[in-house]
């Protein structure tokens, strides 16, 4: 009798629970009165179906009211309908049908892997040797123009060129690397048993090779970069790279916005980019040209200190730090440097570092930047709007002389146009009236019409600028908003002889003005703004010994490039952009 009761208990159907109100659809789910399961379905698949099994699924109804007022709550466990279970089945094979494709594609790729490993571990056994019989190779780089092409018969110059595959692509006959080195691009083709070594079979985006080869023009109806190359007879790798999960083109992509914060991570791999490359190269080139129109025009290049114990754009955007028990700070201008120097050197010039600690999150601001400065000496503020249009005018000519630069500009921004001369001239007065004639009117920060001695905000500014499509001086500014050494112009003394130049696209890419020259008149503007006057007697004096009409300005480069090569952001416009929450890698 003991015997049969047990035979009967193993053999009973296990009891599997599903309450739809507080049942869990998880693994670790045991499917018990205490911890039910949600439902049927996903209890079948997790039971494997009706085999050994009863299921019992919760209905909750409202019973009687009890004595507190409460309706009482019944739990009623009872056999699904047989529509849920007909269901469930259904999910149930579904899911096994799945599972079973899963399965396949695993042993496919399995299979798969091990044809390709058992491929690898053959092609260590091609060892490739330089052929000894052909010329020697002559070294050079991808941007050397003074090599023979080959074509038909003709021989090419054969060639030894050092890079990294920018791209690259696999066929069953071919292999085709574009190589870069920085100096260029380079088709490349690599054919036979240069193709089934183990090296080559990893080939992957960013590996160094140095490729010996014949170069030749590229066939009718083809096309390749400079319309020539390298027909590729020995090559050896020097540094391999990744071509898993950690390739380069799954860390960053050509479809990602440059400034985004993973991009920003790994801006080391983004600059071998053919995008960011070309901002870099055109950026060395306006830095150049810079350079190159300041001695043109006789100006002295100097180098002022980055360390410094004064302000010039005030002291909330300043970066403080202990100097040797000393309070100072890292330079916001050097135009006060430039300054005293004019005296002795004439007019002069600066591309330094500034740094601001301004917390701002614009799309044109940073925290640190290349700062173009210059001063000039016995001038008027006419002279000074000229000097900047001659400035500008000689740097974008210099560019566009340059055929790689203005190859670059034109991909970049296709269409760039030389601005006309003169520039546009607008007063401060005159671009409240025109904000305020837009319809709508084009508002302040605070949402009202502007007024005079409103400081015209970034958005404000751009779209002004924007709309009237051209570079625009901007002068005669309030002296309530600007810095503390400015000169008032005459026939207005609220106003000071300053401008800023804008520019389609960007906004404000140059701040310049005339400097007071009279010393009561500068000691006057110390005391109003509640700034030492011991701490600027360097600057002071020069207005003590022999002062003279002269004024400057600060031109941002990374502004500038932006505004030339049509960049979103100032950010893409430096190796590695420092502002506010970023200063990695």
């Amino acid at each position: 009798m003991a015997a049969a009761q047990d035979l009967a208990d193993r053999t009973k159907p296990e009891t599997v629970y599903i309450d739809t109100d507080i049942g869990i659809d998880e693994e670790s789910t045991p499917g018990s009165e205490s911890k039910p399961y949600k439902s049927l379905a996903y209890a079948y698949i997790q039971q494997g179906g009706a085999q050994g099994k009863s299921y019992l699924s919760r209905s909750s109804t409202t019973g009687p009211v009890s004595a507190d007022g409460d309706p009482t709550e019944r739990l009623v466990w009872k056999e699904p309908a047989k529509s849920a279970v007909k269901k469930a089945q259904g999910a149930l094979d579904a899911h096994k049908k799945k599972i079973q494709k899963q399965q396949q594609v695993a042993a496919q790729e399995q299979e798969k892997e091990k044809a390709r490993l058992k491929h690898l571990e053959e092609a260590k056994k091609i060892i490739l040797t330089e052929d000894t019989s052909l010329p020697a190779a002559v070294k050079i780089l991808i941007g050397d123009k003074d090599v023979t092409l080959g074509e038909g018969e003709v021989k090419g110059t054969r060639v030894k060129v050092s890079g990294r595959i920018h791209r690259l692509r696999q066929q069953k006959q071919a292999t085709f690397l574009t190589l870069i080195d920085g100096y260029g691009h380079l088709q490349c083709v690599l054919a036979g048993d240069l193709t089934r070594t183990y090296d080559a079979l990893l080939f992957a985006q960013g590996t160094s090779l140095t490729l010996y080869g014949e170069m030749r023009k590229v066939p009718e109806g083809q096309s390749a970069p400079d319309n020539r190359e390298l027909h590729v007879d020995y090559y050896r790798v020097i540094g391999k790279s990744p071509s898993d999960a950690d390739a380069i083109t799954n860390r960053v992509s050509a479809q990602q916005d440059q400034w985004d914060a993973q991009m920003l991570d790994n801006r080391h791999l983004v600059l071998r980019g053919d995008t960011a490359s070309s901002v870099m190269k055109v950026r060395s080139a306006v830095e150049w040209a810079f350079a190159k129109a300041y001695r043109e025009l006789k100006f002295t290049k100097i180098s002022p200190p980055a360390f410094v114990q004064t302000q010039v754009e005030g002291g909330s955007t300043l970066f403080g730090l202990d100097y040797y028990g000393e309070r100072a700070y890292l330079t916001q201008s050097s135009q006060l440097y430039l300054e005293t120097a004019i005296p002795s050197l004439g007019n002069v010039y600066c591309i330094e570092k500034s740094f601001r600690a301004e917390k701002s999150l614009t799309r044109r601001h940073l925290s640190e930047y290349t700062h173009v400065e210059a001063e000039l000496d016995f001038i008027e503020f006419e002279d000074l709007l000229v000097h900047l249009e001659e400035m500008i005018s000689r740097v974008i000519t210099t560019l566009l002389e340059d055929k790689e630069i203005a190859g670059y500009i034109k991909e970049l921004n296709p269409e760039f146009k030389v601005p006309s001369r003169p520039f546009k001239r607008m007063r401060y007065s005159d671009a409240i009236d025109w904000l305020n004639a837009q319809d709508p009117p084009i508002l302040n920060e605070e949402g009202n019409p502007h007024v005079f001695g409103d400081d015209i905000a970034e958005a404000a500014e751009r779209r002004m600028t924007d709309i009237i499509n051209l570079p625009i001086f901007l002068t005669h500014f309030p002296a309530e908003i600007k810095s503390f050494y400015m000169k008032k112009e005459e026939a207005d003394l609220r106003c000071t002889e300053s401008v800023d130049v804008l520019m389609p696209g960007v906004g404000e890419i140059v701040g310049g003005s005339m400097r007071m020259e009279d010393y009561d008149e500068l000691i006057g503007a110390y005391k109003r703004e509640g700034m030492s006057i011991d701490d600027y007697y360097w600057y002071t004096e020069q207005r003590k010994y022999g002062t003279s009409p002269h004024g400057g300005y600060g031109l941002g480069l990374e502004r500038f490039v932006a505004w030339i090569c049509k960049q979103h952001s100032i950010r893409t416009c430096c190796l590695y952009p420092r502002f506010m929450g970023r200063c990695k890698p």
